[in-house]
């Protein structure tokens, strides 16, 4: 019975594999300063750890950069398929009329 007690309090004990893409807990995500184990973690989106809210802020900060940035070019890109289209399906309607 005690190797079983043993086996399981092992067993919780050990640190979790990570999985891949999820960010490890050990480190800030901006920063890269260490985290111990007894101190405060600023998580974001859900498991991204940052060592302060500061660091959590520029990052929420530099994601909405990037997400306006994407919206634009999106749009941008949307335009000019649309233009094009318009183009194609203008060109489309010149008939030649034979004399």
């Amino acid at each position: 019975m005690a190797a079983a007690s043993l086996a399981c309090a092992f067993f919780f004990d050990a640190e979790p594999l990570g999985e891949p893409g999820v960010p490890a807990l050990d480190s800030c995500a901006l920063c890269a300063k260490p985290l111990a184990r007894d101190s405060d973690i600023f998580m974001y989106r859900g498991d991204t750890p940052f060592c302060s809210e500061e660091c959590r802020y520029e990052q929420m900060q530099l994601d909405a950069i990037r997400a306006r940035q994407a919206a634009k070019a999106a749009a941008g890109r949307r335009q000019q398929y649309s233009s094009r289209a318009e183009s194609r399906h203008q060109d489309s309607r010149k008939v030649s009329v034979a004399s």
